[in-house]
């Protein structure tokens, strides 16, 4: 019974395992209230993403469509999107890929009154060029432009679902592309 009593004593009063259970509680608090900021702090920038022209494509987006090639042969490809927009402006990316057929797309764009520019990217052709078109509120038309390539890009958003259709001049003819959220 001494050597308990001078145990505790030594512990300055406190059993080991209670001084360890009062460190988990404080990391756990300190992880809660870590985690209570990062909502926070994510809620405020997709408040803030969420006016604007671009509001409705937020997030991230998934799906499945056809490519269509210069020869008239089609393929399925399943894709992925990102939409970031805050305020007038949106940065975004398409991945579209099938067994035999993959595509980079990304773009930043500002909105002006009702018109559309920027500039994109396709990255897996290391290629680039401008944007330009009109839209808001989830419809948008666009032309893609660079050297020997041009593109319609047609963008339409009703709640979660999204499809986007493609048109060029090139050995890419186009593509349909159905997203969800």
């Amino acid at each position: 019974m001494e050597h308990l009593q001078a145990y505790r004593a030594a512990g300055g009063g406190k059993h080991r395992a209670n001084r360890l259970f009062g460190t988990n509680l404080l990391n756990r608090r300190l992880l809660v209230a870590a985690a209570v900021l990062f909502v926070t702090a994510v809620a405020s920038s997709e408040s803030k993403a969420q006016s604007g022209p671009f509001a409705p494509l937020a997030g991230s987006w998934s799906g499945v469509g056809t490519v269509t090639l210069d020869d008239g042969s089609t393929e399925r490809i399943r894709c992925r999107a990102k939409y970031a927009p805050v305020g007038p402006t949106l940065e975004m990316s398409l991945t579209c890929a099938s067994d035999a057929y993959k595509f980079n797309l990304g773009a930043n764009v500002k909105a002006e009154g009702g018109a559309i520019v920027g500039n994109w990217s396709e990255t897996s052709r290391n290629i680039s060029g401008s944007l330009q078109g009109k839209g808001s509120g989830g419809t948008y038309e666009l032309v893609a432009s660079a050297a020997g390539f041009n593109a319609s890009i047609s963008l339409r958003t009703s709640g979660n679902k999204q499809s986007v259709r493609m048109r060029a001049d090139s050995q890419f003819r186009g593509a349909d592309i159905s997203l969800s959220k």
